[in-house]
């Protein structure tokens, strides 16, 4: 999974510190350890935070790359979500699923889990291809 979190080892998934834990065709499990920087005023873990995460694991459900040297990217179309937990500190984890979609178009469903189990975050995207990823081989990394 080194060679996926290199993919994102710059700008702001890696600001966040974002680390693939599994990837696979049409799942993907993406973590991080939330230190003080990524908490609100309630010393719980920001929104933002959690949203990115969603973002994040609903796109990257629908587009693995097998190859080390190449990508695929998409951008978010639509995203709705629920907040259901808080939680401080610690390591979480999103869990993201293709569920549906077309050659361009693709739909992903999200839960963002606390270090306790807890479900912090559910919520669904649609996402696009990039033009340049729409072949399975996707492009060479810039």
């Amino acid at each position: 999974m080194a060679t996926a979190t290199a993919k994102f080892s710059h700008g702001f998934p890696a600001l966040l510190g974002l680390e693939f834990l599994e990837w696979e065709e049409g799942r993907v499990v993406v973590g991080m350890q939330v230190d003080d920087r990524h908490l609100n005023l309630g010393g719980r873990i920001h929104g933002g935070v959690l949203a990115t995460l969603l973002d994040v694991a609903g796109a990257c459900a629908g587009t693995f790359c097998p190859y080390p040297d190449r990508i695929r990217k998409a951008l978010t179309l639509s995203m709705t979500t629920t907040f259901t937990g808080q939680a401080g500190p610690g390591y979480i984890r999103a869990i993201g699923v293709k569920r549906a979609g077309g050659s361009r178009i693709f739909n992903s469903t999200v839960e963002v889990y606390g270090e306790d189990d807890t479900l912090l975050i559910l919520g669904e995207g649609t996402f696009r291809l990039r033009s340049d990823s729409q072949d399975p081989r996707g492009a060479p990394i810039a």
